[in-house]
């Protein structure tokens, strides 16, 4: 499958997807049995098909809520940090072929998705810190220390692709897997990315950022349209992270019958759907615990599989 450059136009639909991917993401979530759309639940769960509809009405109650606000809290900052997340979301998929097309074609695409991840080391501090509050900060500086732990691991699953595919152009290494895809014979990158992917988006076992032992961490202080945004950049995160990985791993728009970009869409929600239903069958694992199986564990067998893609590709010629 060829990639190329879409119109500018194409960023309206682009995002469109991510918003409605995000949504859908949010319906399964909330539709499973112990589902919620918020770190921390106050009120009993609906039962049977109305849980399916709680992310809509929890959008209309903190649409409707009043925001709180902390006595010295630094405004500025605490926009930058509720407001983040979506936008780096977007920034994420600008790179992300859908199909044959990709709304940003620049030849270092691997590269930006990681430095936009990286970039969610400040903005979610910022959101913890700029409330002058206890909880939110713990949660800011919890986030920065499981990022130590799954960013090099993430960096290097990253990496092998691009090595096999001689290319940090997202496109290429779509192109590059014309007849085998990357997971088939990089699977420890793939679920190492998957790892970092529910890492930066405070996910599942790695929530503990905005966890409930800390009164929801850096979701503790927001209230009304800044914690509805904070939420939805969860869910936004999580789906441009499951985006990458198809494009990465799984082909991209590659597929039978249908439309790529169809394909696209489709194995997304694919991924999507396993990081949600994996949320709750997973223990939460502590920011040193992450720290400590990153650097002894997820780092030398990232590393091990880079190697591995390496000689392969010198042996391939």
């Amino acid at each position: 499958m060829t990639v190329e450059a879409a119109p500018v136009w194409a960023a309206l639909p682009v995002l469109a997807a991510l918003l409605a991917l995000a949504s859908a993401a949010a319906v399964l979530d909330a539709a499973r049995p112990g589902g919620a759309t918020a770190p921390t639940v106050r009120t009993p769960a609906p039962r049977g098909p109305a849980r399916a509809a709680r992310p809509l009405a929890e959008t209309a109650r903190l649409l409707r809520q009043r925001r709180r606000t902390t006595a010295v809290r630094d405004g500025l900052l605490w926009q930058v940090g509720v407001a983040g997340p979506v936008v780096l979301a977007a920034l994420m998929v600008a790179v992300v072929p859908f199909g044959g097309q990709v709304v940003a074609d620049i030849p270092v695409g691997v590269v930006w998705f990681n430095a936009m991840d990286v970039c969610l080391w400040a903005v979610v501090w910022l959101a913890g810190w700029s409330p002058d509050s206890p909880y939110p900060l713990v949660g800011g500086y919890r986030y920065l220390a499981q990022a130590l732990g799954y960013e090099l691991p993430l960096m290097f699953a990253l990496t092998a692709p691009a090595v096999a595919a001689g290319s940090l152009d997202v496109g290429t290494v779509v192109e590059a897997q014309d007849g085998l895809w990357f997971v088939v014979w990089m699977p420890v990158a793939f679920l190492v990315l998957l790892v970092g992917v529910a890492g930066f988006s405070l996910w599942g076992p790695l929530g503990a950022p905005g966890g409930g032992d800390v009164a929801g961490g850096v979701f503790a202080e927001a209230s009304g349209v800044d914690r509805l945004l904070l939420l939805a950049g969860r869910y936004a995160l999580l789906t441009a992270g499951a985006a990458m990985a198809v494009a990465l791993f799984l082909g991209g728009g590659a597929g039978p019958w249908l439309p790529g970009w169809l394909w696209s869409l489709l194995k997304t929600l694919a991924v999507l759907g396993c990081l949600v239903v994996l949320r709750r069958r997973l223990p939460g694992v502590r920011p040193q615990t992450v720290v400590r199986l990153g650097w002894v564990v997820a780092l030398p067998v990232a590393l091990l599989q880079v190697l591995a893609v390496s000689i392969v590709v010198v042996v391939e010629g």
